[in-house]
C-alpha cells in the first residue's frame, strides 16, 4: 500500500525551497553582495551583512534539503530533522524568524502526523 504524502510537509517544502532560492539570490548574486557601483564603504557593509547572515542561509538550505527528502521518501525522521534545522536557522538570525517559523511548525506537524499514520498502519 502506497503511503499518502503529507500536505503540511509539502507546503513547508514549497515555502522553504522558495525562501532558499530567494536567500541565495539576494545574498550571493543580486542583492547586498553585488554592489559593483557602490563605494568601498558600501561594499564593505554589504559583505559584512552577507557574512553575518550566511550561517542562517546555509542552515536553512540544509533544512530545505531535508524537507525535500521527507516529501520524497516519506520518512518522519527527515521531517523532524528539517523542523529542527529550521528552528536552528531561526536562532542564528532572529531578525528573519518570520521566514522560517511557518516551515518549522509545518514540519513538526507533519512529523506528528506521519508517526501517527505509521503507528496506525503497523497496528501498534
Amino acid at each position: 500500500m502506497k503511503e499518502k504524502k503529507s500536505i503540511p510537509l509539502i507546503i513547508a517544502m514549497l515555502i522553504g525551497v522558495a525562501y532558499a532560492i530567494y536567500s541565495l539570490w539576494y545574498w550571493m548574486a543580486g542583492g547586498a553582495a553585488a554592489q559593483a557601483g557602490a563605494d568601498s564603504a558600501a561594499q564593505l557593509g554589504g559583505a559584512m551583512a552577507a557574512a553575518i547572515v550566511m550561517p542562517h542561509v546555509m542552515v536553512e538550505l540544509i533544512a530545505a534539503v531535508f524537507n525535500v527528502l521527507g516529501v520524497v521518501f516519506g520518512k518522519p525522521a527527515f521531517a523532524l530533522t528539517a523542523g529542527i534545522l529550521y528552528a536552528v536557522a531561526m536562532v542564528l538570525f532572529p531578525m528573519y524568524f518570520m521566514f522560517v517559523i511557518v516551515e518549522m511548525v509545518l514540519c513538526f506537524v507533519a512529523f506528528a502526523q506521519m508517526r501517527k499514520a505509521r503507528r496506525a498502519s503497523s497496528g501498534q
